[in-house]
């Protein structure tokens, strides 16, 4: 990807194209932390360029952290929305894969704050 706010959407749908296998069939052997980290990060930043605004922040560790959807800015310590999860299951929800409330139900995914499940409107970014 050209830089950090640049989203190539080919990019995108190439890195996840590379992960597709092991999100579809889970026994399937884990890609490298690189081939995910591509994958979650150009997702991640792609919500963020559909959806983009300051106040909510999705967070997936240790790999990116975006701001996202419309509305109040914030700036200064932990923001009031927050969207939290594992790589894998970021990767399934921005794929169609898994939907936001499954995760949520499943603990796979935490979302606080008011405004936070306003993310699941913009999922899938990248359907498999």
């Amino acid at each position: 990807m050209a830089g950090r706010g640049v989203v190539d959407p080919a990019q995108v749908r190439a890195a996840v194209a590379v992960v597709g296998e092991w999100l579809r069939d889970g026994a399937v052997a884990q890609p490298g932390r690189s081939e995910i980290a591509a994958a979650v990060r150009g997702t991640a930043r792609a919500l963020a360029g559909d959806a983009p605004g300051h106040s909510v922040e999705v967070r997936v560790p240790p790999f990116v952290a975006v701001q996202c959807i419309e509305g109040p800015r914030h700036t200064r310590g932990t923001p009031p929305n927050v969207v939290e999860t594992d790589a894998r299951t970021w990767l399934l929800l921005a794929t169609g894969l898994m939907g936001f409330e499954e995760a949520l139900d499943s603990g796979a995914l935490t979302a606080s704050g008011s405004r936070a499940a306003e993310v699941a409107r913009w999922l899938p970014v990248v359907p498999l």
